[in-house]
């Protein structure tokens, strides 16, 4: 049995954008009951308050919970109320480097795009996110718009180039993700190792993008266990799994 049971957000625990369901926010406060749990995202905490926080039961044990906004690049924890930890920010300057090559990427690639919900591209502080439909598409314009990755590629791989020193990750159904160097899930996993004192193999890391190119992909490098989900109703089956293993899980 793994300590800390460490999540991907979209594509994972819940749908793009959208919120937990009742089953799944069911399932986490049992998971709570029984392991230590930490959910790993692109989002900023907002967009935790949004899908994940404001859905738990009223009895989760959220002193058991982390969370880390935009990979890692912060981390907050609760004690009598949510805590931020630390927070990592761009600089002017690398904020100004990295919106000018992103609307030249943008403009190259020269995706299909009939049209867009909000803005495409999203300032988070120590994350610039692209969304290529907008940040409130709506789920069903999103799914099957980019399910192989290949139009978002013709933005990374010229990103890769012109800002090599940061890091590039393809995360939800649309989004492209930029972050500091170095900065990815794998920093945020050894963040928790940090803070936690938990040893890597002590810890598993549920994600639906753990493929090369993926923003999952980097929590490999950690030498984490991991295991490659299709959609939030398979990351519920191995939920229950790790509940039903445990052997501290409550007796009815």
């Amino acid at each position: 049995m793994k300590k800390l049971i460490v999540f991907d957000l979209d594509g994972t625990l819940a749908k793009s954008k959208s919120a937990i369901d009742k089953e799944m926010a069911k399932l986490l406060k049992e998971l709570l009951d029984v392991a230590q749990v930490s959910i790993i995202s692109g989002g900023d905490w907002p967009q935790f308050e949004k899908q994940v926080l404001s859905h738990l039961p009223k009895r989760a044990k959220l002193m058991k919970l982390m969370i880390l906004p935009t990979c890692g690049t912060k981390f907050y924890r609760y004690t009598e109320g949510w805590d931020e930890l630390y927070e990592e920010n761009f600089t002017a300057a690398e904020r100004k480097k990295i919106l000018t090559n992103l609307k030249a990427a943008i403009d190259d690639a020269h995706l299909e795009i009939k049209k867009t919900w909000g803005e495409q591209i999203e300032d988070r502080g120590s994350q610039i996110t692209f969304s290529a439909l907008g940040q409130e598409a709506p789920l069903e314009a999103k799914k099957g718009w980019d399910d192989d990755f290949a139009k978002r590629k013709k933005m990374v791989e010229p990103l890769k180039k012109s800002l090599k020193e940061f890091s590039i990750g393809m995360g939800g159904t649309t989004s492209i993700d930029i972050v500091k160097p170095g900065i990815d899930k794998a920093y945020g996993i050894q963040k928790l190792k940090e803070i936690l004192d938990f040893d890597i193999s002590e810890m598993l890391f549920i994600g639906d993008a753990l493929f090369e190119g993926g923003n999952d992909y980097p929590a490999r490098k950690t030498g984490v266990d991991c295991i490659q989900v299709r959609d939030d109703e398979e990351t519920k089956r191995i939920i229950e799994t790790i509940i039903a293993c445990s052997s501290d899980k409550p007796k009815n």
